[in-house]
């Protein structure tokens, strides 16, 4: 069967300092009818800007594309012009978008974003008519007709309630959801091919599990060839037939899905391999691609021997720490949110997002606290520092109730208990220096008063999660996410705190990047005696993280155990459905 796309010696420049570039050097791949292909790699290896240069998506003022040909059915599409290829954009190859929420418009309806689609793509319908369509000027008969589609489609991607989601917005919307309204609207037209960049990340487990059961099922019905792309090869190894891996704008490996998870030939592909958390054993530190690049580690064997902790070990280390008082004590505690209506706004229910959660932390211990999107476990986070004002219940930190601390020693107690945010680039003020940021919390809780020691500190801070004393004077937009969570981290360690919160602090990572986080977090714990709580929807992540884990559903703990014991012997229902649910696991 000849492919159903072929890409011959596609290069891409870019336009940096006034200077081209060359970012994609001369790749080729293939994609046959209902088969999916993989491709893999880090953030910047490529992966992206290849597929967006197929369908022409890419800035021409900022980049070059130069290819022999683009052959969809055996035709070229390299040289087609903008009217040319809208005609095969949506209509011949659709493509969803890694970030649902971006790709969405904030300010229309869902059920109208998708509609609008219909309406550009309906072959009937000519410039004029789809002008007014776009202002709204359509015929009742129309309109019903298009509502049909678009509900028919919610339907196939499994929506819940598809009429209620149809007149919800973007941000009413959990991530899976907002993601299936992105596959309806990709698959509007029946496209033949269907490119998925990054359709999971930062998706729950289940969630992910769902999406990539969906894709499966709609490219059986549809006969799609599908380009999948990821950094992460456990979800390639649920969903492709071929995985192309690239690596600084070159393919280094290739070849069947099965091969290259179970033999990989080059050391990027083993790196990406490894750098993921074991499933079925724990290790002391997680390898990252570098050392494999650097010939440190060659196989699973020779990390095993150096890195395995044993039974033996996690137990004696156990036995230490959980013989010490705990540093935090959380008691029947409940955050709830009225839900109002009427003129005078009376309270007719709640939700309740953490209701009636109880457990201790030890010090020196991590923490994991694992579930879904809106099972409460963020909020608990923010309840415990009071960045959320708790409905009722206690928590206790070094035997003080922070519920009944004033303005004065709320602070005070901020300065012993940080929080790490998930998004590093939201939760850093784009205006101010990366140095300025670490050093304000020294300034707000009156640490190093002396502006030439504060400094020094700083840089000091940098130097230790990995970064150097002369990026000072750089702003986030300057560094990568991995490197912006590093200063996050690194800013969470100026005031010198006992106890830090790992909200979702890696969930948006490449794997290899999450790994160094991963390793950076676990090294300074040892390194400064911290505590930490570390929230997470991956239980892979949680597992490798942490001491205890603590399972949450619907604002109520589901189960609490040692996190080797609940991740191979789960006792709740809930529980075991996240395990199943992680990529990989068989």
């Amino acid at each position: 069967m000849p492919p159903l796309l072929k890409v011959n010696n596609l290069r891409i420049d870019f336009l940096r300092d006034n200077n081209w570039q060359e970012t994609v050097h001369g790749i080729d791949f293939e994609v046959y009818k209902g088969k999916t292909l993989g491709i893999v790699g880090e953030s910047g290896s490529g992966k992206s800007v290849s597929n967006l240069a197929i369908l022409q998506l890419l800035d021409k003022r900022k980049s070059s594309i130069k290819v022999d040909s683009i052959l969809l059915n055996g035709n070229d599409i390299s040289d087609l012009n903008d009217d040319e290829m809208t005609e095969i954009r949506g209509k011949k190859i659709a493509m969803i978008f890694q970030e649902p929420m971006t790709s969405l418009n904030p300010v229309y309806k869902c059920g109208f974003q998708v509609m609008e689609a219909i309406r550009r793509q309906h072959p009937t319908i000519n410039s004029q008519q789809r002008e007014s369509n776009i202002k709204g000027i359509i015929s009742k008969k129309e309109n019903q007709k298009s509502k049909e589609k678009v509900l028919e489609l919610f339907r196939k991607v499994l929506l819940p309630n598809p009429e209620v989601i149809f007149n919800k917005y973007p941000h009413e919307l959990s991530g899976g959801q907002k993601q299936r309204v992105m596959i309806a609207m990709a698959l509007v037209s029946n496209p033949e091919l269907l490119i998925a960049d990054e359709p999971t990340t930062a998706l729950d487990v289940t969630v992910q599990k769902e999406i990539l059961k969906l894709l499966k099922e709609l490219q059986h019905e549809n006969g799609m060839g599908m380009i999948f792309i990821t950094h992460d090869l456990g979800v390639i190894s649920e969903i492709a037939d071929d995985v192309i891996v690239m690596n600084k704008g070159e393919i280094v490996e290739r070849g069947p899905v099965y091969d290259i998870l179970n033999n990989p030939q080059h050391p990027y592909t083993k790196g990406l391999i490894a750098c993921r958390p074991p499933l079925d054993y724990r290790l002391k530190r997680l390898p990252i691609v570098k050392e494999f690049l650097d010939e440190v580690w060659n196989d699973k064997e020779q990390i095993m021997k150096e890195l395995f902790v044993s039974e033996e070990e996690r137990i004696s280390h156990h036995k230490e720490l959980y013989s010490q008082e705990p540093i935090l004590k959380v008691q029947h505690l409940k955050t709830w949110y009225p839900l109002r209506k009427g003129v005078f706004g009376r309270t007719y229910d709640y939700i309740k997002s953490v209701d009636d959660v109880s457990f201790e932390v030890y010090p020196g211990e991590t923490l994991g606290l694992v579930g879904e999107s809106g099972c409460g476990k963020t909020t608990l986070g923010r309840s415990i520092l009071r960045l959320v004002e708790p409905t009722s219940g206690n928590v206790e930190f070094q035997g003080r109730n922070i519920t009944e601390l004033n303005n004065k020693e709320l602070r005070e107690y901020r300065k012993q208990a940080q929080i790490i945010f998930q998004d590093p680039y939201s939760s850093l003020n784009p205006r101010i220096c990366i140095g300025d940021a670490i050093a304000e919390p020294m300034m707000v809780h009156d640490i190093e008063r002396d502006s030439k020691k504060r400094r020094e500190r700083v840089c000091s801070l940098l130097e230790e999660v990995g970064l150097e004393a002369s990026h000072y004077q750089r702003y986030p937009h300057e560094f990568s996410g991995g490197q912006r969570q590093r200063i996050c981290i690194a800013r969470a360690l100026a005031v010198n705190p006992k106890l830090i919160i790992c909200d979702e602090s890696v969930s948006a990572l490449d794997v290899s990047v999450q790994a160094q986080v991963l390793n950076l977090l676990n090294r300074l714990k040892k390194d400064f005696n911290f505590t930490y709580i570390f929230i997470s929807h991956d239980l892979s992540v949680v597992r490798f993280m942490s001491d205890r884990v603590v399972v949450m559903f619907n604002g109520k703990i589901q189960e609490l155990n040692e996190a080797d014991e609940l991740f191979n012997n789960p006792q709740n229902d809930y529980t075991k459905k996240l395990i199943a649910a992680l990529p990989g696991k068989k």
